[in-house]
């Protein structure tokens, strides 16, 4: 294994568990968005889809099973949290995320490795969405005016 790809990993992985612990330890998601999260699940689903099928090394079904269980997670709290759902202000979240679904899906069938695989479409579909799954994140955090600490590195 790559020390670099490990390294990357792990900061990629960490950043989503400090994310849900956030969440639900100081019971708030206020200026998080849900939709960016929605769209971050949407991304690890499709990407990890092989998941059934495809067993390559337990080290990359663990992190995949914890990529999408933790994006579950989230998505969760924000959604169905007593305390998290209250913190979530819908009204300021509001990007239309079918401006991204949209012209990533047709990317995802236009250029990708293998036209006539499905799961290759599905898989450029997620690099895609992955790449713009961010811009709800940044027009709430534009509409809010204020970050919070956390949400400032984005």
């Amino acid at each position: 294994m790559n020390i670099f790809r490990f390294l990357g990993d792990m900061s990629h992985i960490l950043s989503v568990i400090v994310q849900l612990h956030k969440i639900i330890k100081g019971k708030s998601a206020a200026g998080i968005s849900l939709r960016t999260q929605e769209l971050y699940l949407i991304v690890f689903c499709s990407r990890y889809v092989d998941l059934f099928w495809n067993f390559s090394s337990m080290y990359n079904w663990f992190l995949k099973v914890l990529f999408i269980g933790c994006s579950g997670a989230i998505v969760y709290y924000i959604r169905m949290g007593p305390p998290q759902r209250a913190t979530h202000n819908p009204e300021l979240d509001n990007f239309p995320v079918q401006y991204i679904l949209g012209p990533c899906a047709l990317l995802g069938v236009l250029i990708n490795q293998d036209h006539y695989s499905p799961f290759e479409m599905v898989w450029a579909f997620s690099i895609y969405l992955e790449a713009a799954a961010i811009l709800p994140q940044l027009f709430l955090l534009q509409k809010q005016g204020e970050v919070e600490n956390l949400t400032s590195h984005y």
